[in-house]
């Protein structure tokens, strides 16, 4: 168990929430000694999941409007997409299976997997609250969305690149024109020149994601 809490970089109070989030359904059925199974604690962290997420997106993408937020919230929550973060702490090999889905390859079973690990947020809720279950959250969630490994996120700057190098005469370039805040929660505001020109500007919470709505303003302005 230390393992694991030193993967999850979360030291449990009360342990018995993690060991519930470990158990599936199959080996609770089988043992018959009345353990309680991950599937309500799965209810929960799916909740919590969804808020932590929905105010990241809200928080860090201001200019993408709802229908985007919507679609990219929904490749960070999806089944993929947390079996993914569950393979990155190994949880498949902490989990309690009955002998039947032990068998048939439980361990790696997308459903499974994604089903503990949303049971492992709730545990961390129900343990140290939602700090804590943002913290553990945002590890996985940010990382993806920074490094624009979500397949609905648009990589406006790869688009503007392609447009502009229709032209070879033409440079794109992107400058840092302000950054504020403290370490832990600073924006920062970037242009992208087209030679001497602006032609856009975007705020993030990373310079990464500033240089995207950057790009994004141009492509809007360009009429694409």
């Amino acid at each position: 168990m230390k393992n694991l809490e030193q993967k999850l970089q979360y030291t449990f109070r009360n342990r018995k929430y993690l060991e519930i989030a470990l158990t599936h359904s199959s080996y609770a059925n089988e043992t018959k000694r009345g353990l309680e199974c991950n599937e309500r604690q799965e209810f929960l962290g799916d909740a919590v999941l969804s808020i932590v997420v929905s105010d990241y997106l809200f928080h860090h993408y201001a200019h993408l409007p709802e229908g985007e937020l919507t679609k990219l919230r929904a490749s960070l929550v999806c089944e993929k997409s947390l079996c993914q973060f569950a393979k990155e702490i190994d949880l498949g090999a902490y989990l309690q299976l009955g002998k039947g889905e032990e068998i048939t390859g439980g361990r790696e079973r997308p459903s499974i997997l994604a089903d503990a690990f949303e049971s492992v947020i709730a545990a961390i809720y129900l343990d140290g609250g939602m700090p804590a279950a943002t913290e553990f959250v945002l590890r996985f969630v940010a990382n993806v969305v920074e490094n624009h490994r979500s397949p609905s996120f648009k990589d406006y700057k790869t688009i503007l690149q392609e447009i502009i190098q229709q032209n070879p005469e033409e440079k794109i370039t992107y400058v840092l024109v302000d950054e504020s805040g403290p370490d832990h929660n600073k924006e920062f505001v970037v242009e992208v020149h087209l030679n001497s020109n602006v032609i856009g500007t975007g705020r993030g919470r990373s310079k990464k994601t500033a240089e995207q709505m950057a790009a994004k303003e141009a492509l809007e302005l360009m009429g694409e």
